[in-house]
């Protein structure tokens, strides 16, 4: 089974390669943009046929240059930052080139299956129902979430969502995301400040009816979501768009008492001002509805917050974090 992969080098890319590998399977080719940054170590000790840059893939695609039949394209590629203001990049990037490799993967008879966003949700104002009759209603709240949305509406309005399986992932952290910078989740961007300092900083609130760090998203593992997305990688008769989340809320406060409690430290937190930029762009409620998950078959049980935190303290642990 040969898999297209892009994204590979990335944060939940490259967690997905490892279950792959783990699952025997390495007739994959990697499509990523590496760049000058330090993605690369999350394609060392893995097993895969090619490498790829991004930026040729699609022309070297459409010209017939990959060699032998696909069975699955996995798109995990994307540009994910929440604060790029560049609508015309993002556009490109997330949309038009999703475009591409899906009409491709459609025409030649390969399973297609990619990343969407929780972020397409908005201000939740609609809920968090996957369901294609709410996704047609949605208001994303900032052009990266826009991106994603665009897509997902154009496979409903093609009639293409059934022949594709798209996921809706809600806030992803743990291994592999060391390369997103400001992207990153809390936890890693917090875990150096709290064990050298003992305080970790979450941001104000700027909503009245959430105090400060009461503000709850649907956090996950992803160690969760990439078990998942492997279960419709082997049950591929399984189409449509589904959230990837915990089905549960919790708050920046219960991120924060998991990790003092994992390091065994009192916990102290600061309150920060949130950037003017994204103030009005900022989910304060996520919470995926997983009736749907659960309707398709996939009944993974996921780690709780705490243990989850636990687990990926010990990785940060090991790494050259301190």
């Amino acid at each position: 089974m040969k898999i297209i992969l892009t994204g590979g080098a990335g944060f939940i890319g490259s967690c997905l390669l490892s279950k792959l590998n783990a699952k025997g399977i390495d007739d994959i080719i990697i499509v990523d943009k590496l760049g000058s940054s330090d993605k690369w170590k999350n394609l060392e000790g893995k097993k895969f046929e090619d490498y790829i840059d991004k930026d040729r893939f699609l022309d070297y695609l459409e010209s017939n240059r990959i060699i032998g039949p696909v069975d699955t394209v996995i798109h995990m590629g994307a540009c994910t930052s929440t604060v790029e203001t560049n609508a015309s990049y993002m556009l490109e990037n997330n949309y038009s080139y999703s475009k591409r490799l899906c009409s491709w993967a459609l025409k030649n008879k390969a399973h297609f299956l990619y990343a969407s966003s929780a972020a397409t949700y908005g201000d939740g104002k609609l809920g968090y129902s996957d369901m294609d009759a709410v996704t047609l209603t949605l208001h994303p709240l900032n052009i990266y979430g826009y991106s994603k949305h665009l897509f997902d509406l154009w496979l409903i309005k093609n009639k293409l969502i059934e022949k594709v399986t798209g996921f809706k992932f809600f806030n992803v952290f743990g291994p592999n995301e060391y390369h997103k910078e400001e992207m990153r989740s809390v936890i890693a961007k917090s875990f150096t400040h709290v064990v050298k300092s003992g305080v970790m900083k979450l941001f104000m609130s700027y909503r009245m009816e959430y105090a400060d760090g009461e503000q709850k998203r649907d956090f996950i593992y992803v160690k969760d979501a990439v078990e998942m997305v492997y279960y419709f990688i082997e049950n591929l008769n399984q189409k449509g768009i589904f959230n990837i989340g915990t089905g549960q809320a919790r708050t920046w406060k219960d991120v924060a008492g998991a990790l003092f409690a994992t390091l065994d430290k009192k916990p102290q937190v600061e309150y920060v001002p949130m950037p003017e930029t994204i103030r009005d762009k900022y989910q304060y409620f996520t919470q995926a509805e997983t009736d749907k998950l659960k309707a398709a078959g996939c009944r993974h049980k996921c780690m709780s917050l705490e243990d989850a935190v636990k687990d990926y303290a010990g990785y940060l642990e090991n790494q050259s974090y301190l």
